[in-house]
């Protein structure tokens, strides 16, 4: 049999791999028994922990799913008073990427452990919140969003649901790129809900993008960059769409004994970055299976505006459409003086998705930021902040601490 050519098309996080592997004694028949999906519920259960699934519906019709882990079996505080943690992902993400890494060392399992109530949200778009009560998911209606829209509407109504379940007036929060981006768009375009975050940790936070070296944006910017006919193109679409088939394909070719390891380990690797010595690879087929998780067009091209213009700011429709949405030729910038909520900030210096100093600029605008924590490790990279090896000890640790701190009274003083 001559060598036949097997093509695999994976969209994983933050960038496309498109690979062709060659396979010797290829079999037209060969049957590959798919693995079955598992939401993050299951994987929470499969760790002895419980799991609740919750929807809120917002008021613009999406319905989001959240999960719950409600206490720790480790601790038996069922009964016990648990302050309510609300954990955000990232970009191309869910909220798997929380649960991941284990008991031992994902993040979400460390704050249980700790004692905390931990809810994990999911984004409009994404494989868990890809319904909506009006407007079909294939009708460009549907992804008609940006993360704006998930900081002005999803992160306050689904806080607000956690509130209203835990009878807390209060609540933690925690978010990972995107995660913290959105956190920034509520804070100040609905400041009102300052006043319901205990502590905010921003973990490899997005908001100025000028400084941003991601290949991927920087290949789309000529196209998007500025309002025009590209961007027209491209608007309003799912973007790195998740396509069960392709994940299922994907997880069960390379999990365990992989029928074609060259193949895995060259995909695996053009999406974490051959020189990335800290991921902690042993996820990567658990990644792959509901990675990339589904996001609509307009966020990537949000962030590849703020790239072109250097500011953070709301979305550009151009001239026409920005004066009757905004009043004004140019989108505003985002408020970020209405920003009141305590901030703890970590980030890095190999960070191409954030770069550090576009990380800085923002520092000055946060009244409230009681603590930072700059990675030493020149190797630490975007996605290391949930997924590397020593993510525990290195990031994990610090938040459990911040927030245990603040439940102790123990709230250090805002840096000068």
């Amino acid at each position: 049999m001559e060598l036949k050519t097997f093509i695999l098309a994976a969209l994983v996080l933050g960038g496309l791999a498109v690979a062709e592997c060659y396979v010797e004694d290829y079999d037209p028949y060969w049957d590959l028994n798919l693995k079955p999906v598992k939401t993050s519920a299951d994987r929470i259960r499969e760790h002895g922990y419980p799991a609740e699934v919750h929807r809120v519906e917002t008021s613009d019709n999406y319905i989001l799913t959240m999960f719950r882990i409600p206490h720790s079996p480790r601790l038996n505080n069922e009964n016990e008073y648990r302050p309510a943690i609300f954990i955000q992902h990232g970009l191309f993400s869910c909220s798997d990427c929380f649960l991941l890494n284990g008991p031992d060392n994902a993040l979400a399992y460390n704050l249980v452990d700790a004692g905390f109530d931990v809810w994990l949200g999911n984004a409009r778009g994404n494989i868990y919140s890809r319904n909506n009560s009006v407007v079909s998911v294939n009708h460009p209606y549907f992804w008609r969003f940006s993360w704006h829209e998930i900081g002005t509407i999803d992160l306050p109504e689904m806080i607000d649901y956690i509130i209203e379940k835990t009878g807390q007036s209060k609540i933690h929060y925690a978010g990972h790129s995107q995660g913290g981006t959105s956190f920034y768009v509520m804070t100040s375009m609905r400041p009102e809900y300052n006043d319901k975050i205990k502590t905010a940790h921003l973990l490899a936070p997005a908001g100025f993008m000028g400084n941003c070296t991601n290949a991927l944006l920087k290949l789309f910017e000529p196209l998007v960059g500025k309002p025009g006919k590209g961007s027209l193109l491209l608007e309003d679409q799912e973007f790195m769409f998740h396509n069960q088939f392709v994940n299922r394909v994907l997880d069960t070719a390379c999990g365990g004994k992989s029928k074609y390891p060259i193949y895995c380990r060259n995909l695996f690797f053009t999406w974490a970055g051959h020189g990335n010595t800290n991921l902690n690879t042993s996820l990567l087929t658990q990644i792959a299976e509901t990675h990339p998780a589904g996001v609509s067009s307009n966020q990537g091209i949000h962030y590849i505006q703020g790239f072109d213009s250097n500011e953070f700011r709301q979305f550009d429709f151009g001239p026409e459409r920005n004066m009757q949405r905004y009043g004004q030729i140019e989108p505003p910038n985002y408020p970020l003086e209405n920003i009141s909520a305590g901030i703890y900030m970590y980030y890095s210096f190999s960070d191409a998705s954030t770069d550090y100093r576009d990380v800085e600029r923002i520092r000055p605008h946060l009244k409230n930021l009681k603590n930072w924590y700059f990675v030493e490790d020149l190797n630490w990279e975007h996605i290391d902040f949930i997924f590397a090896l020593k993510v525990k000890e290195t990031i994990n640790d610090k938040v459990v601490n911040f927030c245990l701190a603040y439940e102790n009274g123990e709230e250090p003083e805002t840096i000068p």
